[in-house]
């Protein structure tokens, strides 16, 4: 990704910002590769910042200089600007959206009942100057009516892909949960449920490598595309 090479030296990342959906582990463990003393402004809720800042010692690295990084709570429902470390605008405006109550299993007992179960994960609609929209829905246990009606009125939507069905995991790996025990709704509830979601260009990433849909030659691949959807892949870019 020739965007995100350093073009001051041969350690720094252009990147100023960061928005946390939740402290999923695959979630915010890219924000210690970020950690070579330049600034960053990490938007995140209340709940996610005291379980990274309060309860993980790795995340100091963050934080070896005045300055170096500053978090910016936000609640569900609000809408805020997403600003670089020195406070300049994006031009991008972000609105946050309550998805599930799941904190990571490291997450202690204890320390969740100290926290709102809505700041556990949310998802992400993206609005720019130009009028473009996008969502960021990367962990959805669930899809109310308010829910779609956000969706479609979006340009380009980027949707849990995590499992096919219910039972992936038990059928393939033994597990005790279900997918919708672990806070995803599986793809092909998914497909039906969106069916009416027209607008977007669709895409589903966040796959887990046990979905079938990865392989183009399953007919759950089929479906997938059939339905309209597209699967993501690694290096694409989109320009709204």
């Amino acid at each position: 990704m020739p965007e995100l090479y350093p073009r001051d030296g041969l350690r720094q990342s252009p990147i100023a910002g960061v928005v946390l959906a939740s402290a999923d582990l695959d979630h915010v463990l890219g924000l210690l590769l970020l950690r070579e003393l330049q600034p960053l402004r990490v938007y995140a809720t209340a709940s996610v910042r005291r379980i990274l800042l309060e309860d993980n010692s790795m995340f100091g690295m963050l934080h070896r200089i005045a300055d170096q990084a500053k978090w910016v709570d936000f609640e569900s429902g609000e809408e805020f600007s997403l600003l670089d470390a020195q406070g300049d605008d994006s031009n991008l405006r972000c609105r946050a959206w309550p998805l599930g109550n799941h904190y990571p299993a490291y997450v202690t007992a204890q320390r969740q009942s100290q926290l709102p179960a809505g700041e556990a994960s949310v998802g992400l609609f993206i609005n720019s100057t130009s009028g473009a929209r996008f969502a960021y829905m990367p962990a959805v246990p669930q899809i109310d009516d308010v829910v779609l009606q956000q969706l479609d009125s979006c340009d380009v939507l980027l949707f849990d892909g995590t499992f096919w069905s219910d039972d992936e995991l038990i059928r393939v790996q033994g597990s005790a949960r279900t997918a919708h025990q672990i806070g995803h709704l599986p793809v092909e509830s998914v497909l039906a449920k969106l069916a009416a979601v027209r607008r977007p260009r669709k895409i589903f990433l966040h796959i887990n490598n046990t979905n079938p849909m990865l392989d183009d030659a399953s007919p759950e691949h089929r479906k997938v595309r059939d339905a309209g959807w597209e699967i993501a892949e690694d290096g694409w870019q989109f320009d709204l």
